[in-house]
């Protein structure tokens, strides 16, 4: 039942961990959760792989999507209500957008778009303007109404207050996952006062600035953000298992390229491997179809392949040693002729895997990859950037840190005549 307006004759909630309840009064919003698109976003994990070492990282992109609405929600409807600015398509612009805004995820999310060169926000846009159920419930707002979401996400749309609620430097996406991973690994780094935040947003011209006076809670989330990185995103037994889940990847598209007979013909990768993906294809892809793979892959014949999967499937993980590129590139070459001379191929047990993070950054025009500043408005009616009051976040601001790890399988080489197995270790220094 719906009134004239496109609202719900009652409104339907969604009781959440995080926000404790999502709202929804718009029918579009209610149909949209409902369309297979959005329903496929409950079978990919938000955090990949994070799951092998914070056992309780199992919430999706389901839950991570409705969070975010509901704080762009709380912004437009609560937080902004006295300040209209907005007319009503606007409105539900951006709840649209906020909801998603993470609908062409795949499975494993950014370890897939890695291996195979996807781009989940294209794919988002692809499924909101192609031939989909999403695409017919965005319709019935208005006929351009899918494109007007879609330059949203692409970050093109006119109305750049809009596109800054959902992508920016404090945004409600990364607000939500903030907050949410934190719950959900059970880690503290992750929390900040939203409330706080929430309170001393302002809509301002083209961008959503911050009172003065909530630069302390600004401050906080710009720590929480850093710390998650390091303690969460990038954890080295997370990597472990993403360098894992890569060379599954890539080993099985080796594979396919050679002509190898797979026992299980890997269907629904065919079009990936011979770079035919279709959307129709994409959207049948998430994590239970791949894990399916993983589980009869372990009986192929191919010793990696099955090998592999069996690593991922059981959490025997790779160890690792830090490394620096810069001046253990020698290190690097010895211990592949010794794992090649042990019967180790290295191209899939030798990995380095790097993280990089920038916490802040403030705008830097022509620079690559220009970042929207977190701008505060000082009681003068002045505004300023962030960095230039907040000496905690000038000190991060701008530096990007970053980390490599040696990743190689330890049990192999325990296995190794003693010979060959000391002067491995000795190299890797274990």
């Amino acid at each position: 039942m719906t009134n004239s307006n496109g609202k719900l004759s009652e409104e339907k909630v969604f009781k959440d961990p995080v926000h404790r309840y999502v709202h929804v009064q718009d029918k579009v919003i209610w149909d949209l959760v409902a369309t297979s698109e959005f329903q496929r976003l409950r079978r990919i994990r938000q955090l990949g792989t994070t799951y092998f070492t914070f056992h309780g990282a199992e919430h999706s992109r389901f839950n991570h999507s409705l969070g975010v609405y509901e704080i762009v929600r709380r912004i437009i409807d609560d937080v902004f209500r006295e300040r209209p600015f907005l007319n009503e398509e606007e409105r539900l612009l951006c709840l649209c957008a906020a909801l998603l805004h993470d609908l062409g995820h795949g499975p494993f999310s950014h370890s897939f778009e890695k291996v195979y060169h996807f781009d989940h926000e294209e794919f988002t846009q692809a499924i909101i303007v192609g031939d989909t159920e999403v695409n017919r419930v965005l319709k019935q707002v208005g006929d351009d109404f899918p494109k007007k979401v879609a330059e949203v996400i692409a970050k093109t749309y006119k109305n750049k207050l809009i596109v800054s609620m959902i992508s920016s430097q404090i945004d409600a996406d990364r607000m939500d996952y903030l907050l949410r991973d934190a719950y959900y690994t059970g880690v503290s780094y992750g929390n900040f006062d939203m409330e706080r935040i929430l309170r001393v947003m302002r809509p301002l011209e083209d961008q959503v600035v911050i009172k003065s006076s909530g630069m302390h809670a600004v401050e906080d989330y710009i720590m929480s953000r850093y710390q998650m990185y390091w303690q969460v995103y990038f954890h080295p037994v997370t990597r472990s298992a993403e360098v894992i889940l890569t060379k599954i990847l890539h080993r099985a598209k080796q594979l396919y390229k050679e002509n190898y007979n797979f026992q299980t013909e890997p269907f629904h990768f065919i079009s990936i491997f011979e770079d035919k993906l279709t959307l129709k294809d994409y959207v049948k892809l998430d994590e239970s179809v791949v894990t399916y793979y993983f589980q009869v892959w372990q009986d192929e014949e191919d010793a990696i392949l099955s090998d592999l999967c069996r690593r991922f499937l059981n959490r025997n993980l790779f160890k690792y040693v830090e490394f620096d590129p810069s001046s253990q590139m020698m290190k690097m070459m010895e211990l592949r002729v010794l794992f090649e001379e042990a019967g180790i191929d290295p191209t899939y047990y030798l990995v380095v895997d790097s993280s990089s993070d920038l916490p802040y950054d403030f705008y830097r025009p022509g620079e690559e990859e220009e970042r929207l500043p977190i701008n505060l408005l000082m009681p003068s009616g002045e505004i300023r950037e962030l960095s230039r009051q907040s000496e905690i976040v000038d000190a991060i601001s701008g530096k990007r840190r970053t980390d490599h790890k040696l990743y190689f399988p330890q049990d192999m080489i325990e296995e190794l005549p003693d010979k060959k197995k000391q002067k491995i270790k000795e190299v890797l220094d274990i």
